[in-house]
């Protein structure tokens, strides 16, 4: 069962309330690779302070988008192995490995002519545009099912355009989409229609993963305010969320 513990009254450190998820597989905690944290210090002391809130692995997912961040594997490990190594000096002891979080454009299908980063060998995080769904995304879908992956959309509560057309999120499904929200989403951090989708597709049973999404210092002092949130803890601790079921691999 999913569960996460509440803030005791009587101490102002936070107890472990994310220890339900147990692996955190979508963040961006790669230094100076995209926007996600800029060094090392940062990026080890928001891997501790997930640890210190429950979180026991992190597969964290820098973008690779190739207009803005064209990233892959050899632009990546470098600045891995320094957190890791870091990590290791500061007696921190979490295992920390990498996938991607791959934006779905006209370049995404020259990325699948290579092997692609994925969180157990064949989960693959993919998101889309914030502005409209790209046309050719069902083929795409296909296109990495064929490969042997297995397409798990990010934050389908964030695309605006959905949430008037509920019927989008079952089609993405059909297609073979799993779906990771944003634990934010559920606080209203994005906003009330973002919050409202984001429990609607927890009513109809669609989430299979849930994410901190961890860019930056903001996020991470919302993600500590959560554990006041009795009423939303409750309703969390009640759905089986799949994190815990995963292994890292690469």
């Amino acid at each position: 069962m999913f569960f996460f513990r509440k803030k005791r009254d009587d101490s102002k450190l936070l107890e472990p309330f994310l220890s339900g998820i147990e692996t955190d597989i979508h963040s961006h905690l790669i230094p100076g690779v995209d926007d996600g944290v800029p060094d090392v210090a940062t990026s080890v002391a928001f891997v501790n302070q997930l640890h210190e809130l429950g979180i026991r692995k992190i597969i964290t997912t820098p973008h690779i988008m190739m207009d803005r961040y064209p990233n892959s594997q050899e632009t990546l490990h470098g600045p891995y192995l320094e957190v890791e190594a870091a990590l290791a000096a500061q007696q921190i002891n979490v295992p920390f490995n990498y996938a991607a979080e791959y934006y779905m454009d006209e370049q995404f299908e020259l990325l699948l002519k290579s092997p692609l980063l994925t969180l157990n060998g064949q989960l693959v995080l993919v998101e889309i545009s914030f502005i409209s769904a790209p046309p050719q995304m069902h083929h795409w879908l296909f296109q990495l099912s064929t490969l042997g992956y297995m397409p798990l959309l990010a934050h389908p509560e964030r695309y605006n355009y959905c949430h008037k057309n509920f019927h989008q999120y079952r089609e993405f499904k059909s297609w073979g989409c799993q779906f990771q929200v944003n634990l934010l989403s559920f606080t209203g951090y994005y906003g009330k229609y973002v919050q409202q989708v984001a429990m609607q597709l927890l009513d109809a049973n669609m989430v299979d993963y849930i994410g901190t999404d961890l860019h930056h210092e903001k996020h991470m002092e919302a993600i500590q305010e959560i554990a006041r949130n009795k009423k939303l803890l409750k309703r969390l601790e009640q759905y089986p969320f799949k994190n815990n079921k995963l292994t890292a691999s690469r």
